[in-house]
């Protein structure tokens, strides 16, 4: 098992976000996690990787339970993560951006980096860019270099926040074809989207947030038909 939530809430003051989530996610999944705006998704993220810690219960990633682990140490145990919105270092260059996330994230040497900085280039496809400044490149080129600041550290379990939106869907599917790959090369992942037709073409099953809690999970094909999914939820998705 790669990633077990076991009862898992959050909450800030008064205001349950997160509350009373298990999941079990297997080595090899790709699970997608669909909700409307506010229904807790990037909360769940940030518990998986530590930026907030749990009102309750427990994450065990490998067998261990991370709940006191601090972030940059998930991060060197195998847990990658992109952001909805990226924030590279705008000032350097691609390859720079990239380094910093094998030498820092990764907690290799400068050499060592180097070496794993130019493996996530060419697995992102944004090799041709290296040299270029980060503040320069376009959405696509920004969400491929998001991606490729996560592969920098090697993540065995690599969590992906809307890294398909804004994008056409020709840009859609040359991210779906790298994300393939990644996905065959062995990560784990776990993919919140708000982009339906991306989506369901690369998880195995898709899990359902909806006010902090899970309310459906299965197969695409299963919970796209659940009755709670239509009602509620995909007048906001984008199909």
């Amino acid at each position: 098992m790669m990633l077990e939530l076991r009862s898992v809430t959050k909450s800030f003051g008064a205001l349950s976000v997160i509350t009373d989530v298990t999941l079990s996610v297997h080595d090899g999944e790709v699970v997608g996690v669909l909700g409307p705006n506010g229904a807790g998704k990037s909360t769940l993220f940030n518990l998986i990787n530590g930026n907030v810690r749990t009102t309750s219960g427990s994450i065990v990633y490998e067998g261990r339970d991370i709940g006191r682990v601090a972030p940059w140490n998930r991060c060197r145990m195998g847990i990658g993560r992109t952001f909805q919105i990226p924030k590279p270092f705008r000032s350097l260059s691609v390859f720079e951006n990239v380094l910093v996330g094998a030498v820092h994230g990764n907690g290799r040497s400068v050499s060592e980096g180097r070496s794993l900085a130019i493996a996530a280039l060419d697995l992102a496809e944004l090799s041709h860019r290296a040299e270029t400044l980060a503040g320069d490149l376009g959405l696509l080129d920004l969400k491929r270099l998001e991606l490729a600041k996560a592969l920098a550290v090697q993540p065995k379990l690599l969590l992906l926040d809307e890294i398909a939106g804004g994008l056409t869907d020709a840009e859609c599917d040359t991210l779906l074809n790298i994300i393939g790959k990644v996905h065959r090369e062995g990560a784990t992942v776990i993919w919140v989207e708000h982009v339906i037709h991306a989506l369901t073409r690369i998880a195995t099953r898709l899990v359902v947030l909806g006010e902090g809690r899970i309310i459906a999970s299965g197969t695409p094909d299963q919970v796209l038909r659940d009755r709670r999914v239509l009602e509620i939820y995909m007048g906001e998705m984008e199909l």
